[in-house]
């Protein structure tokens, strides 16, 4: 099993990295494959509604997006870190996000998803419900853990003096490996769920 672990802060060594880190230690205990990719340093526009993935499968910018797609499709789960900014994920983050599964026409179903946020004071909660989003219309259910997937610490290096924040990232960590493996098991009994043809309802008429 594999999991995708994306740093969305442009510090590559500071306390998302932090929590990320940790998490991917108990995944390791626990037998899952991780991969941490760093894109919040990255210079990634947002989407421009040009329809061009529709028609070649991929983003029409080949950057980061085009790169992470195939590891996403091959993945079992996916784990999204954004530092808080004004209650908000990184905007670099949620650019790559929204192209990302926008662009990827391939099934998500079942494939499980966590957002873990980290500030210095407020903001995780309203930012955790951002990335959750990208999941639940994905058909993903979402790991979560013993409180809101969030850790606190503002200098680079605090969050690791957050014990019950990192608590947290390793609860979340081993509940999102069983709820992987679990899933993996009713996949190959039962299959995954039966889809009906999708009813697109618009509300001008």
């Amino acid at each position: 099993m594999k999991v995708l672990l994306i740093n969305g802060s442009p510090r590559a060594k500071g306390n998302t990295a932090l929590a990320l880190r940790e998490m991917a230690e108990v995944f390791a205990a626990e037998g899952v494959e991780t991969e941490i990719i760093q894109v919040g340093q990255m210079d990634v526009r947002g989407c421009i509604a040009c329809g061009s993935c529709g028609k070649t499968g991929k983003c029409v910018f080949d950057d980061i997006v085009n790169e992470v797609a195939p590891k996403f499709e091959a993945a079992d789960g996916i784990v999204i870190g954004s530092p808080v900014y004004y209650a908000m994920a990184n905007a670099t983050l949620m650019a790559f996000m929204q192209r990302l599964f926008y662009s990827t026409r391939f099934d998500k179903t079942m494939k499980v998803g966590a957002g873990v946020c980290i500030a210095r004071r407020g903001g995780c909660s309203a930012t955790y419900d951002e990335m959750n989003k990208y999941f639940g219309i994905s058909g993903m259910p979402i790991a979560t853990s013993q409180y809101w997937n969030s850790v606190h610490g503002g200098a680079p290096g605090q969050a690791a003096e957050d014990a019950e924040g990192m608590q947290t990232m390793r609860t979340l960590a081993r509940n999102m490996a069983f709820l992987m493996k679990a899933i993996a098991l009713g996949k190959e009994q039962l299959g995954l769920p039966e889809k009906e043809p999708h009813a697109w309802t618009n509300f001008i008429r």
